[in-house]
């Protein structure tokens, strides 16, 4: 009984090495890469389904956001905010492309749906989002974005910003072009906190008590 005992509690410790060790690799695996790191590479099929990669952008500067799911109110207020922008990426040298786990045809119909112009790439295996850090416990990617600079390197990182905050934030970032006036921005970006909603009623005038003359 006690040999038992004993071959018992060697397999369990060996079995919870192996798992410490596999959780010890999917958090590595999970590690976003910092400003001055080379950008990780990549190729994705986009929403047309041609093959997209990172290197074929050699020279520019990139916006690569990963967003949750095509055609819900967040990713699409995120999306139409980086349509109408083009023209001022495009003024700085810059691609946008966007990331999620749908597939091209969702993509496709993402983009038919909303007249989105810019390239949507599909991350189907999660093996992206998971290299930039950015896919959530729920299995979808979490809304991070990462400018690259035109040598290949990570330029900023914005971290869970809102849908609507995102394009100005990067923007500002990219040197060049018509939007130099606006104010840079911290390397790093931190997820905004939403303000709290406070009372703008004032309160009524107080009442004249003098009486008539």
């Amino acid at each position: 009984m006690r040999k038992i005992t004993m071959i018992a509690a060697t397999a369990a410790l060996m079995l919870a090495a192996g798992l410490s060790l596999n959780l010890g690799q999917v958090r590595a695996a999970n590690a976003m890469p910092a400003v001055g790191q080379t950008a990780p590479g990549f190729t994705l099929p986009s929403q047309t389904g041609a093959q997209i990669s990172l290197s074929s952008f050699a020279g520019k500067w990139v916006v690569l956001y990963f967003y949750p799911k095509d055609m819900t109110t967040g990713c699409t207020i995120e999306a139409h905010n980086f349509q109408a922008a083009q023209p001022q990426f495009l003024a700085k040298n810059a691609v946008i492309l966007g990331v999620s786990v749908d597939t091209p045809a969702s993509h496709q119909q993402f983009c038919t749906k909303e007249s989105l112009t810019f390239r949507l790439l599909s991350d189907a295996n999660h093996t992206v989002s998971t290299e930039y850090g950015s896919l959530g416990a729920n299995g979808m990617a979490s809304r991070n974005t990462f400018l690259i600079n035109p040598q290949g390197k990570i330029a900023q990182v914005c971290i869970g910003v809102a849908p609507t905050t995102t394009v100005p934030i990067v923007l500002a970032a990219i040197p060049g072009g018509p939007a130099t006036a606006a104010p840079s921005q911290p390397a790093v970006v931190a997820p905004q906190m939403r303000k709290p909603i406070t009372d703008s009623v004032k309160p009524p005038p107080p009442i004249n008590q003098t009486p008539p003359q």
